[in-house]
């Protein structure tokens, strides 16, 4: 079994679930860490009780201490305030920017070798003051971004269409949240433009409900938030990273001058290996899509402004 540490900030349901994923994979050993160290510990135990019956031999600790992160190949920041039903993932960057800026301090204290990874919403303006506030090299900080949207929108079209979700190709990339932008040039049903199986109707009222999936699940849930699939995004971008798959997959990534924008983290494509963003892959988009990832640049540089 090779050698791999993961640590999770934050022991919710999004960051225990990922726990779970990857030490049930055999990924990695996992450090669960947040400021409930008793709650912590027994999600802990229960996922390590686990090990014999699914059958692996990884490990996993919970606490409360940062100097267990050491060493750590990839760190996750999920710790968040619970979003509410009503809430925008804007309405959270006051709660959640001293969450992630504490905890960014002690990853660049305790693991300045890691990659980092937030999944913390919002997603991107809450990357962009990671990656300010710890100091490491741009392609060492990513946020989990359009990997789940680009998952929900795969998902819908298959359920619309009735086919295998594996026939359905799609690219989600922008903000991660309402001024996400669907790359309707790169999306395919059996290699076939969606468009061509779709009206545009159709493929509008998707859209709309992949962008608003979050709340949906929010709503029904009446507290908090999607956890299932966003650890699996997570997972997989972790994946892409511990196995150096070099997989191209959207990522909230720090563009200096890429798709003609800069100082912003934004989801675009982005080849993900050992050392993090390894390639940003600049696509030949749609002037229609350039105009809608030009507005979503827009809305996450007025978030950042309010850090």
């Amino acid at each position: 079994m090779t050698k791999g540490k993961i640590s999770i900030i934050g022991a919710g349901s999004v960051g225990s679930t990922l726990a779970m994923r990857v030490v049930e994979s055999g990924l990695a050993d996992v450090v669960l860490l947040d400021v409930a160290k008793e709650m912590t510990s027994g999600k802990a135990l229960d996922i390590a009780d686990a090990s014999p019956l699914v059958g692996h031999e990884r490990s996993i600790i919970g606490t409360d201490d940062y100097a267990e992160i050491s060493s750590s190949d990839v760190v996750v920041i999920t710790a968040v305030f619970a979003r509410k039903p009503g809430m925008t993932r804007e309405n959270l960057i006051a709660r959640n920017a001293g969450i992630v800026k504490d905890v960014s301090g002690k990853i660049k204290a305790h693991a300045p070798a890691s990659i980092l990874m937030v999944v913390t919403n919002p997603l991107d303006s809450m990357t962009y003051l990671a990656y300010k506030t710890c100091g490491f090299k741009r392609e060492r900080v990513f946020g989990m971004a359009g990997v789940l949207d680009g998952g929900r929108f795969i998902q819908l079209i298959a359920e619309e269409l009735k086919v295998p979700r594996s026939s359905v190709k799609a690219l989600m990339l922008g903000s991660h949240g309402d001024t996400m932008v669907p790359v309707l040039s790169q999306t395919t049903v059996a290699g076939k433009p969606l468009e061509k199986s779709l009206s545009k109707d159709k493929i509008d009222a998707i859209i709309k409900r992949t962008r608003e999936r979050g709340a949906e699940i929010v709503s029904l849930l009446g507290t908090g938030s999607a956890y299932y699939s966003p650890s699996a995004a997570a997972f997989k971008m972790i994946e892409a990273v511990m196995k150096d798959s070099k997989e191209v997959m959207p990522a909230s990534a720090i563009l200096e001058g890429e798709y003609e924008l800069s100082d912003i983290a934004i989801g675009v494509p982005a080849r993900i290996g050992r050392r993090g963003i390894e390639e940003i892959v600049e696509l030949k988009l749609t002037a229609e899509e350039k105009e809608a990832l030009s507005r979503s640049a827009q809305t996450i540089k007025a978030a950042i402004k309010l850090l």
